[in-house]
């Protein structure tokens, strides 16, 4: 099969979906790999590593797609990708269809077969290529989350760990799967006191097993209020798959914190789990609400293309080669991946969408 790695276009995205020697396999398998010029250079790839691995320079994106059969990419396609997909085109990448309705409707016009990685399922519920950047998004987080506190950012001035003689800082964390997993685990061991706030009971056992400094409760309303009230940070995570995020913070709740705090929503890309949650780009990464910085990346893993890519080819490569295959239906996890085929909407929780 001809498979076509365009470049990303998104806003100071940085990411390739195919490292060179993950190419260079698939050309070993016997299917031609074509990259756009330069793709892969903000990743830190040159286009002499792939060409030398067999892989294929397209001169522009005009050519990649013309070219390409399978088309694999990171972020979901716009404007300029859009113009040049075609019904024949198999769509391999990240889509978060459920917050994106005129993408959808895109994508429904062209006819295409889009399988989005946020919705490959194994059979045991687990999300194999949303994984890595879950992790990555959630460690960031805390990262840039960490910074705005600084008051030369526009922040209340706190460190978040303390030291002796100071208060600790805090940080509240909704959803302990794998983003709000490694938020909690990197605002722990930076010495902050942290809740986790999470439904299901193996989790909320995880989270209370990563320190002492980690408390996990279930959402109650009165006590996420009163939780996000005494917050210094705080950090949105949770996850519908394939759906639009559930709101877990009201704007009332977010009045409650003081001025300067800061809040990061990495479920933006699902539309956001607070209500004063919308999505900016790493150009214009945040703006203040009820006196309290938002942080709405819609790929905040772009910042880290060189960690992202390695880390999110790690884990398609498997699935590119069933996929390029052409005997891949049978394959329940990748078929649950489908969120748009021949104009039609099939991932169940795209059914009741409105477009």
């Amino acid at each position: 099969m001809r498979i076509g790695v365009p470049k990303e276009t998104k806003t100071l995205e940085g990411r390739v979906a195919l490292v060179p020697a993950a190419a260079g396999d698939l050309v070993k398998r016997g299917h031609e790999v074509w990259i756009e010029k330069d793709a892969g250079v903000k990743s830190g790839f040159k286009d002499s590593q792939y060409t030398d691995l067999g892989v294929k320079i397209a001169k522009d994106a005009a050519e990649l797609y013309e070219k390409g059969e399978l088309i694999v990419k990171v972020k979901e396609p716009i404007a300029g990708d859009l113009a040049l997909l075609r019904k024949d085109h198999l769509l391999f990448c990240y889509l978060h269809l459920a917050a994106e309705p005129a993408l959808t409707r895109q994508l429904l016009d062209i006819g295409l077969t889009g399988v989005a990685f946020e919705t490959v399922e194994l059979p045991n519920g687990d999300l194999p290529l949303l994984a890595p950047m879950s992790v990555i998004a959630g460690k960031i987080g805390v990262q840039v989350g960490t910074h705005l506190l600084h008051q030369p950012m526009g922040g209340k001035g706190k460190l978040l760990g303390g030291l002796a003689s100071t208060e600790r800082g805090k940080v509240v964390v909704f959803g302990a799967g794998q983003a709000g997993r490694a938020s909690a685990e990197l605002a722990a061991a930076g010495g902050a006191n942290v809740v986790v706030f999470e439904m299901r009971p193996d989790r909320l056992e995880e989270a209370m097993n990563i320190g002492p400094n980690v408390t996990a409760l279930y959402p109650y309303a009165d006590v996420v209020a009163k939780e996000v009230a005494s917050a210094d940070l705080v950090i949105g995570a949770v996850l519908v798959t394939g759906a639009a995020a559930p709101k877990v913070m009201t704007r009332e709740m977010l009045k409650g914190m003081e001025d300067g705090s800061v809040v990061v929503d990495i479920a933006i890309d699902q539309g956001g789990c607070f209500e004063t949650s919308r999505p900016t780009t790493w150009k214009e990464p945040t703006y203040v609400e009820e006196g309290v910085t938002h942080f709405c990346v819609t790929n905040m893993p772009g910042a880290v293309p060189q960690t992202s890519s390695q880390a999110i080819c790690a884990a398609i490569l498997p699935w590119v080669n069933k996929l390029a295959s052409g005997d891949w239906r049978g394959n329940e996890a990748l078929v649950k991946g489908i969120n748009v085929e021949g104009g039609k909407l099939v991932h169940p929780a795209l059914l009741d969408m409105k477009i």
